[in-house]
């Protein structure tokens, strides 16, 4: 097959390509440069697409003798996936930029880029496997799934990308046992990357602090911090910086009456208000969701699952059901704690994934 091979600049990627190229595949090397100021996004080891990685995928390249390329994606990623950021933000929602990035970027910018040149699949560092299965009439169906390393499972952000699209690519990592084996594979096969860091956080803060993030781009909009009974209980710079289950940095004015710690229950944009209250308030056992994407066919009736709503958070029994088109709507046994609008839902049967949503609703 000719593959595409997504380098980031990182370990992952290039063992990927790396192994792609020894299964026999045509590959070429592509690195997207994500970021207008591409010199100021690496600090330490956060983020990510600096100049310093786009080096790093073309020396990668280089050792495993396959054609390399920049493709300079940073408009549409300005413009989808860090627009999305901050309009969820303001709307009082929490998003997940990995998701949108893999949505919107990855797998739909680069993927369809790349079957218009004539490639038949694009192939990264992602940790998750694609299992092939034949059904009773003979038909064949790829079904996404956990990676083997549980520790570094990345089906959760994936699960946007919806079965069109997983048939079009390639995760070689899915299968290996850990972060120490794939580095002790690339210094195996020569690859300058071995020990290089990994990126974390939010790639396109290179700094950390997302809230000064939000502050430069949606400016100081001060307002009420209340309790769950309306009365005020101190002041904010912008309900926007605030995200549901958040503790610290809540400045708060007046104590609660019972002296036991407060969290963030709801952001309110329309008010410009942030509402607080009691840990237990957090917790939630109805979810609705909206944009959803199916690995299976959309369930009707009440079907068993697990739920996951965080990237390494822990996945609990659930019921799910599809309403209408893009719907969906989930009953979470024995709660969940601290769920946002805005959060990507993920919904799996063991480690198959069923489909994902983004939660609209969040209540009892």
């Amino acid at each position: 097959m000719r593959v595409l091979a997504a380098l980031s600049g990182g370990v992952d990627s290039a063992v990927a390509a790396a192994r792609a190229v020894e299964a026999g595949h045509d590959v070429v090397g592509v690195h997207m440069a994500l970021s207008r100021e591409r010199a100021e996004y690496r600090t330490g080891s956060r983020g990510c697409c600096s100049i310093e990685d786009a080096g790093d995928a073309r020396r990668a390249a280089d050792v495993l003798g396959i054609p390399y390329y920049v493709w300079d994606l940073s408009e549409r990623f300005e413009d989808t996936v860090v627009a999305d950021f901050l309009a969820e933000y303001e709307a009082g929602r929490t998003p997940n930029p990995c998701v949108r990035c893999n949505e919107h970027i990855k797998f739909a910018a680069l993927l369809d880029r790349a079957t218009a040149l004539g490639f038949d699949a694009v192939c990264t560092g992602h940790y998750a496997r694609i299992e092939t299965v034949t059904a009773a009439d003979g038909s064949v169906a790829r079904e996404l799934h956990r990676a083997l390393d549980a520790a570094k499972d990345q089906s959760y952000v994936l699960a946007v990308m919806g079965p069109e699209r997983l048939a079009r690519s390639m995760f070689p990592l899915g299968d290996v046992a850990s972060k120490d084996a794939v580095r002790a594979e690339a210094r195996d096969r020569g690859l300058g990357v071995s020990a290089k860091p990994d990126s974390y956080d939010i790639c396109f803060v290179a700094d950390g602090d997302t809230q000064g993030f939000l502050r430069d781009r949606l400016g100081a909009r001060p307002g009420e911090v209340v309790d769950a009974s309306g009365a005020v209980v101190g002041r904010h710079d912008g309900a926007y910086a605030f995200t549901v289950g958040q503790r610290r940095g809540l400045r708060l004015e007046r104590p609660a009456d019972d002296g036991r710690p407060r969290y963030v229950l709801e952001v309110r944009p329309a008010t410009n208000t942030v509402v607080v209250g009691a840990a237990e308030l957090l917790t939630v056992t109805r979810l609705e969701g909206d944009r959803a994407v199916w690995f299976v066919p959309a369930p009707t009736t009440w079907q068993p699952c697990e739920a996951q709503v965080r990237a390494h958070g822990v996945p609990v029994a659930a019921q799910v059901r599809a309403t209408g088109p893009d719907g969906v709507e989930v009953r979470v046994d024995a709660g969940l704690r601290g769920v946002a609008a805005g959060q990507s839902l993920v919904l799996y049967d063991g480690t198959r994934v069923l489909g994902q949503a983004t939660v609209t609703v969040a209540g009892r």
